[in-house]
């Protein structure tokens, strides 16, 4: 009795990529679930050995990771009654910290593969494989981490696309550099502090941003980034396929940032109030 195969081979992995769009050279940001895509044999493995094979030694990965830390839950609490409740908390590890866990098991393979970069940013943190990984992340703004100067810009200005292997529609990382972009009077922002290495020692660190978890302005029913991608879909600038199992998508970031941004000043910019 001959076995069947696990799942899907990296070389038919590749081959999809390849139908869909991805071509040596690119920079792409990735967003994938394997469970749309289907059994993979290698799982997550072999899927990264498959982008890694298609974009060449001259292309590179991006990836949303953030970061799952023990002390995370104090920025739901006054700011006041958060430096207390940190005074032992043990230091947020950028290199050693595992994904936050709604990101998805696909993005902590991502980040355990060897030559894969991250940047240090608790709440912004990226990981980033390729020719072009340090230029993406290198002095990445510790306030406003996706706003200007972010790897979100830098990724945008050198002609990046966003994939989107079976993705949920409203983890489009690169429109929250929309949300810097957009019009909008009194985008709500946010302060976090941390527990992270210092030269002396553990010292709490802040953040300030715009408000990336619960949005810039409130908004009834789905998630406006969701949207926002259901609209730009419908201008028929996205390339769709399938890699294995998973409808999938390639799209311009540059463009998509723009739309996004275009349609949250209109949505929620000054005539709208």
């Amino acid at each position: 009795m001959s076995l069947q195969p696990l799942g899907l081979a990296v070389s038919a992995l590749a081959e999809d990529l390849r139908s869909l769009g991805v071509s040596a050279g690119d920079v792409l940001m990735v967003h994938a679930s394997l469970r749309a895509i289907g059994p993979v044999e290698g799982g997550a493995d072999a899927l990264l050995d498959a982008l890694d094979r298609v974009v060449g030694r001259d292309g590179t990965l991006l990836m949303i990771l953030g970061a799952e830390i023990v002390h995370d839950f104090v920025n739901h609490l006054p700011e006041a009654e958060r430096p207390a409740l940190l005074a032992d908390a043990p230091p947020f590890d950028a290199v050693t910290a595992p994904v936050l866990p709604e990101v998805g098991y696909f993005a902590e393979a991502f980040r355990r593969r060897p030559g894969t970069l991250v940047n240090d940013n608790p709440s912004g943190r990226f990981g980033a494989r390729g020719r072009h990984a340090q230029d993406l992340l290198q002095d990445a703004p510790w306030h406003d981490y996706y706003g200007p100067g972010s790897p979100l810009e830098r990724f945008c200005r050198m002609g990046g696309r966003v994939l989107r292997l079976g993705a949920s529609p409203d983890t489009t990382t690169v429109l929250h550099f929309a949300e810097y972009l957009a019009d909008v009077p009194e985008k709500r922002r946010v302060r976090r502090h941390y527990v992270c290495r210092g030269a002396d020692g553990p010292e709490i660190r802040v953040i300030e941003c715009v408000d990336d978890e619960h949005g810039i302005v409130d908004w009834p029913g789905e998630d406006y980034f969701a949207t926002i991608l259901r609209e730009y879909r419908a201008t028929g600038r996205v390339r769709q396929g399938r890699v294995g199992q998973a409808q999938s998508e390639l799209i311009d970031g540059a463009d998509l940032v723009l739309f996004g941004a275009d349609w949250m000043t209109r949505h929620f910019g000054p005539r709208h109030y």
